[in-house]
C-alpha cells in the first residue's frame, strides 16, 4: 500500500511538472492575444460603425490593423515635412512625460533602432573582476551614465545606478538577445560577449 501511494505521488508530481509549464504558456498566450486585440481596438474605432462588428478571427484582424496602421504612419513619417511636424508635436507634448520616453527608448532598443541612444546593452565593471549585464538608460552628459541593473529572470526590473562612463563596456547585442539571457537565468551570456572576452 505504501509503495502504491508513493507511486501515485511521484507520478502526479511528474505530471504536474509537465502540465504546469504548459498551462502557464497557454495563459501567457491568452494574455498576449487579449493585449494585441486591445491595442487594435482604437484603430478599429476609426472605421465606420459596424465595419468590424463580431469578427470571426479577432486576432488576425488585430494584427492586420496594427501592421497596416504602422505601415501607414511609417510611410507618412518618411516625408521630411511630416517627420519635422511629428518631432515638433512630440517634443512639445508627450516627449515631456518620462514614462513615454522610457517606453520609446525601450521599444527603439528592442527593434534595434540605430539612432536610439538609450537602452543599450552593456557590461558594467563592478570591481573585483566582476562584470554585470546592464542597460544604459541615459547619458547624463558629465561623464556619468544612468544604468538599469536588471534581475533575472525579469530582464527589465532592478536597481538604477549612476556610474562613470569608463566603467561601461557596450555590448554588440540587441535588447531582445539580452532579455532572453535574463529570462533563461544567464544561459547564453557567452554569445553576448566579444570574442576576446569569451
Amino acid at each position: 500500500m505504501k509503495n502504491l501511494l508513493s507511486f501515485f505521488k511521484l507520478t502526479a508530481l511528474g505530471g504536474l511538472l509537465v502540465l504546469l509549464p504548459i498551462l502557464l504558456f497557454i495563459l501567457l498566450l491568452m494574455e498576449i492575444v487579449q493585449m494585441v486585440v486591445g491595442l487594435a481596438t482604437p484603430i478599429a474605432g476609426l472605421f465606420p460603425a459596424g465595419t468590424f462588428d463580431d469578427p470571426k478571427h479577432p486576432l488576425a484582424l488585430a494584427v492586420i490593423l496594427l501592421l497596416g496602421a504602422s505601415l501607414l504612419i511609417g510611410m507618412v513619417m518618411k516625408s521630411n515635412a511630416a517627420n519635422r511636424l511629428g518631432n515638433w508635436v512630440q517634443a512639445k507634448t508627450i516627449d515631456k512625460l518620462p514614462p513615454y520616453r522610457f517606453v520609446k527608448s525601450l521599444v527603439a532598443g528592442l527593434v534595434g533602432a540605430e539612432k536610439s541612444g538609450n537602452f543599450k546593452p552593456a557590461l558594467l565593471d563592478a570591481g573585483n573582476g566582476q562584470r554585470e549585464i546592464v542597460y544604459v538608460v541615459e547619458d547624463l552628459g558629465n561623464g556619468d551614465l544612468t544604468v538599469l541593473c536588471p534581475h533575472a529572470p525579469t530582464g527589465f526590473a532592478g536597481p538604477v545606478k549612476i556610474v562613470p562612463q569608463a566603467a561601461i563596456d557596450p555590448l554588440d547585442a540587441s535588447l531582445g538577445d539580452v532579455s532572453l539571457v535574463f529570462n533563461h537565468m544567464g544561459l547564453g551570456a557567452r554569445r553576448l560577449l566579444a570574442p576576446e572576452d569569451r
